[in-house]
């Protein structure tokens, strides 16, 4: 779900901890990266030290993490964020839970940030009530943002979500416009009529002639243009699975170690562009299987290729494929390579029957 700075639970009061490591222990089962913070009065196990007040932590911190779960009341919490506000597209998730655990309330980046998604993880997990109250979630409809959050998408013009979302929840008639060859699992589409273009310019006159709002995904950035109507832009990221095995792997275990990252990272399977993996499995026939059960190309690189890519987070290297064929780890260099350039991974290396798989996403 996040890939910058993690989760970090913050509580004030004795009871609030207990909440607190609640939250941790629902998350730490996600598979998220979490810390707990408390005043030095109240720190145990599995809590770091509060330096300062709350307000100091959030300035020290907020660009840091990728979310706050705020153990305490909402007033100190907005109070605390409200000088350090910017966008949608970049604040971090926002979360307020009351000292007992009784209430998590989504207050901030609730769509693309994921602090919805955090509120019905950490209720589920404490057995606490979700409070949300962005518009289109409180009447079962789908945000462009929530959208492009699901589907790892970049908002071109985020000014255009207020109007594109107030149609979608006023009932107006919405289009979704895919150009070109563009990869989208539609069946996770709710409330967009689903259309097709061969060009963006195409697509802005779709919308413009048969629909009150629309969003359009492409693979390239749009020109500038004057949109007779709402128009969200989304650009689709590019999306490699890099893979590595052994030689008594199977396709089977290929296809349960994919499918298990990709749920891990969020990610439908209808959104994988390429797989990768080191040029000695190019006579795989595992390799070459799970590819074409997922209708997915398939690309291989040199060991050399590999070993020159430099990337400041790789998983440390393993011995064994170190002896093997001269380089640690295949997976996560072969994914960002073939993402391409300024490429980041947003899951690391996962193991599972003897199969290692890591994702990356592309700009």
């Amino acid at each position: 779900m996040f890939s910058k700075g993690g989760v970090a639970v913050v509580a004030i009061t004795r009871r609030g901890v207990e909440t607190a490591l609640n939250i941790k222990r629902a998350l730490d089962a996600e598979g998220l990266k979490v810390s707990v913070f408390a005043p030095k009065k109240y720190i145990q196990p599995e809590v770091c030290e509060l330096e300062g007040k709350f307000g100091d932590f959030i300035k020290e911190n907020y660009c840091k993490l990728d979310a706050i779960v705020a153990v305490m009341a909402t007033g100190i919490i907005i109070r605390a964020i409200a000088p350090f506000i910017e966008s949608k597209l970049s604040d971090p998730a926002i979360i307020g839970v009351d000292t007992t655990g009784q209430f998590a309330i989504s207050l901030l980046s609730g769509h693309y940030g994921g602090a919805n998604d955090l509120t019905k993880i950490i209720s589920k997990g404490i057995g606490a009530t979700p409070v949300i109250t962005t518009a289109s979630d409180s009447m079962g409809k789908q945000g462009v943002d929530e959208l492009a959050k699901m589907l790892h998408l970049t908002i071109e013009n985020p000014e255009s979500l207020t109007p594109v979302n107030a149609a979608i929840v006023n009932d107006d008639s919405i289009a979704l416009i895919l150009v070109g060859d563009i990869k989208i699992p539609t069946e996770k589409i709710k409330g967009f009529e689903i259309k097709q273009a061969n060009s963006c310019e195409e697509a802005v006159k779709i919308v413009n002639n048969y629909y009150d709002a629309g969003a359009i995904v492409t693979r390239t950035q749009m020109k500038p243009v004057t949109y007779g109507k709402p128009i969200t832009v989304l650009r689709a990221r590019s999306i490699v699975v890099g893979l590595g095995c052994r030689k008594d792997s199977t396709c089977e275990h290929l296809v349960e170690a994919i499918h298990a990252a990709l749920k891990t990272a969020g990610l439908p399977a209808g959104r994988v562009d390429r797989f990768a993996s080191v040029d000695i499995k190019r006579d795989s026939a595992a390799m070459h299987n799970a590819a074409k059960m997922f209708n997915v190309p398939l690309e291989f690189l040199s060991v050399e290729t590999l070993h020159n890519l430099s990337y400041p987070d790789l998983s440390p290297d393993s011995k064994l494929v170190q002896e093997k064929i001269g380089i640690g780890g295949v997976c996560e260099r072969a994914a960002l390579i073939v993402a391409g350039e300024n490429s980041k991974l947003i899951l690391k290396k996962t193991k599972l029957n003897a199969t290692t798989v890591a994702i990356a996403e592309g700009k």
